[in-house]
């Protein structure tokens, strides 16, 4: 009976993914030339579309999303939270922002501990104190000043026009603000944001006015109308109301930082990613070349080999993670040893394929010399060839659900993603050592991993994903779609994904990504295999053979692509 029900459910995944290879086949044949946006909501994705249509370039379009994401994605897109951006200029020149946020001056190693020096539950994720200092106003207005081309009260004036006119929400967000009542209700006494007398439905118009009149301020005064004056004042006063730390000192010292991106090699293709406090770039370098050697495209796709070895690298780079990754205006990060092919290809030697590694037995790598994230993505990529990858955050959904009185947006709870306490994981299981400290000032590490990839000196794609510890195996497992497996943009984006980081020992797997036979064989192994729901939200652009821009917009959510 067993070996029947086997075969209907095989004859069943391969009648459902040749469905959904015909449907991926003729959604490859819309492709465009002049500019594509890819990002979380349809609305935003027009926003940028229509820069592009101005004129402007991918900066001038990443702006414009920015913005109208954190009217029309409140879970993440945001003016309160902070992110990164890759840069390619048309020329192949490359560059990076961090504007990641950072911890106030107030903050300390042990803010989170109790007086036995336990960490308190929920102290780092839904309180005041869960918030890192601001960093996605400075970023945008750094990235316009250096690369723009368009007015800057042109990029935000969208955003106003979004939250004081409404939009109507989709049926996923409807579903996650009327999820997120109480929190909104118990957070935020004397206000009324994101509530709704009976709910929220499908198709309802959500109004912002308080948000509208902070946008207002930032397209008149850029920096200046987030940082200082109005807003300022509204965002210390709502940290005094509830014991947070944040100051206006705080605020006006804070400036996002121009950082060399990163790049490595993969069979011939040029990988351009983030460097730290990023760890997401360092990540998908070593698991992309603890790969390489092997016949990924033979063994084909989520077979059980491909599975085990991807898997299994995956384990060793999260190890990796939790001791050597930190901000690296605090903590010499070694990332030359890091990508150390010899070092990784040691890393690599330890596994069996007769049976899974066991997580316990693996720790942080060593060598010589070396000196002791709800989030969003949209890629973009204009006229002329320029592109921007950038994924940006408030780590929880809707961040700590705390909106400041008056501004209407919500803060940040990213000072989580420190580490706490050694050994003692975050909200997303990650564990983090000194490297990953709390010290006032510092900028807290990320899994966010927006890349940009070129082909023999052209550009090739862009991508990245939300998904907190799952942003870099989302990312990674998309680009070897298409290298390896000879998947469209779309199909790569629709593929079925699995995700491992080290502790715990499971391997998380997408309802449906892995057929039986190959559960099977994993089990056997020793693999522990946790069936769960949707893994990222991957948007990302392919440039195809005769130069078409090629997108895919993930259905795990309501994300978009649009061209022209």
């Amino acid at each position: 009976m067993k070996y029947q029900f086997n075969i209907k459910r095989t004859l069943l995944l391969l009648i459902a993914f040749s469905f959904l290879q015909g449907a991926s086949a003729q959604d490859a044949s819309i492709k465009y030339r002049n500019g594509m946006v890819v990002c979380a909501t349809p609305d935003a994705a027009k926003v940028g579309l229509d820069i592009l249509k101005k004129g402007g370039n991918a900066v001038d379009a990443a702006v414009a999303v920015q913005f109208a994401l954190a009217v029309t994605h409140p879970e993440a897109g945001n003016i309160g939270g902070g992110g990164f951006m890759v840069y390619r200029s048309a020329k192949g020149e490359s560059n990076t922002l961090d504007f990641r946020e950072k911890a106030p001056a107030a903050a300390s190693p042990n803010m989170y501990l109790d007086s036995a020096g336990n960490v308190i539950p929920d102290m780092s994720i839904l309180t005041h104190q869960a918030s890192g200092v601001p960093g996605s106003v400075d970023g945008m207005v750094e990235a316009h000043r250096k690369y723009g081309k368009l007015k800057w009260a042109d990029l935000v004036q969208p955003a106003i026009d979004l939250a004081r006119d409404g939009f109507k929400i989709t049926r996923l967000l409807a579903g996650s603000l009327n999820s997120h009542q109480s929190q909104f209700e118990k957070l935020n006494p004397g206000k009324t944001y994101f509530l709704k007398i009976g709910g929220w439905k499908e198709g309802d118009l959500l109004i912002q006015e308080d948000l509208a009149k902070t946008l207002e301020l930032i397209r008149d005064k850029g920096r200046d109308g987030f940082y200082t004056g109005k807003i300022a004042d509204e965002l210390v006063e709502e940290m005094k109301n509830g014991n947070g730390i944040i100051s206006k000192t705080d605020l006006a010292n804070y400036h996002s930082v121009w950082r060399k991106a990163i790049t490595g090699k993969y069979k011939g293709y040029k990988i351009i990613t983030m460097p730290p406090p990023s760890s997401g770039g360092i990540a998908l370098l070593q698991l992309l070349h603890s790969v390489e050697n092997y016949p990924l495209h033979r063994w084909g796709y989520n077979q059980d080999s491909t599975v085990q070895l991807i898997v299994e690298a995956e384990r060793r780079v999260y190890a990796d993670r939790s001791k050597y990754l930190g901000d690296p205006d605090f903590y010499k990060v070694p990332v030359d040893s890091l990508l150390n092919p010899a070092y990784i290809d040691l890393r690599m030697k330890s596994f069996s394929w007769n049976a899974a590694t066991l997580s316990s037995s693996i720790q942080p790598g060593s060598f010589v010399g070396y000196e002791s994230d709800q989030t969003t993505h949209y890629s973009i990529v204009d006229h002329d060839g320029n592109s921007v990858a950038i994924t940006t955050t408030l780590n929880g959904s809707f961040g700590s659900k705390i909106v400041v009185k008056g501004a209407g947006f919500l803060l940040n709870n990213e000072m989580d993603d420190f580490s706490a306490k050694p050994g003692v994981p975050n909200m997303f299981g990650l564990i983090g050592g000194k490297a990953n400290s709390i010290q006032p000032g510092k900028r807290m590490l990320s899994s966010m991993t927006p890349t940009i990839i070129e082909k023999d000196g052209k550009l090739f794609m862009v991508v990245g994903t939300p998904g907190g510890s799952t942003i870099i195996t989302s990312v990674f497992q998309t680009i070897l779609n298409v290298i390896e497996f000879n998947q469209d943009m779309q199909q790569a984006v629709d593929s079925k994904r699995f995700h491992h980081q080290w502790l715990p020992d499971n391997v998380n797997v997408e309802r449906g990504a892995l057929i039986e036979t190959v559960i099977d064989k994993l089990k056997q192994k020793g693999y522990k295999i946790i069936i769960g729901g949707p893994s990222g939200r991957v948007d990302a652009i392919l440039i195809t053979k005769d130069g078409y821009y090629q997108g895919g917009a993930d259905p795990r959510g309501d994300d978009t692509k649009l061209g022209y």
